[in-house]
């Protein structure tokens, strides 16, 4: 186990800037030079940056929001929670992780939620040993992929039916 970690709330240009390279390992479209000013848009929507730092340099990164919702009342919604490669199986996400419980808890969140992408089991085993469950599946429509209109995928599918049946009609 290593030496208890620092978390704080990245507020300063420099500390959310030093956050960066720990958040790109999980959002590597995000570059450099947006992170800063999505950090700071997200911020008048309740978004938080919180970051440990161990070893002289920030190891883990979560961020999150409080929002309120029917099904739970207060609660807090992680939307990133990464650590560097070698900072993982120091104990700097759980510690990261049992800093926004409490975090919850001090401003009566009911619950602390999070989704994980399908193909992170890594993660899925790190938030299981965390007494974390899974509650729900998570759907999602993509409307836009990266400031374009997307695709719908009802549209692809009708065009691989148009074009198998004009295979096989012969046109």
């Amino acid at each position: 186990m290593h030496a208890m970690g620092n978390v704080k709330l990245a507020v300063t240009e420099e500390e959310i800037s030093a956050c960066y390279p720990v958040m790109a390992l999980l959002r590597p479209h995000v570059c450099a030079e947006a992170f800063l000013p999505a950090v700071r848009r997200m911020g008048e929507q309740g978004y938080r940056l919180a970051y440990l730092a161990a070893e002289e340099r920030v190891q883990a990164v979560a961020g999150f929001r409080i929002i309120e919702m029917l099904r739970t009342g207060p609660m807090l919604e992680v939307d990133d929670l990464v650590t560097l490669d070698d900072g993982r199986s120091k104990g700097y996400g759980g510690e990261l992780l049992r800093w926004c419980y409490q975090y919850a808890r001090e401003r009566g969140c009911s619950v602390v939620e999070l989704d994980s992408a399908v193909t992170r089991a890594s993660a899925h085993r790190f938030y299981f040993r965390e007494r974390m469950h899974v509650l729900a599946f998570h759907f999602s429509h993509t409307l836009y992929a990266h400031g374009q209109p997307a695709r719908d995928p009802a549209d692809a599918d009708h065009a691989v039916r148009t074009s198998t049946s004009s295979a096989h009609s012969g046109n």
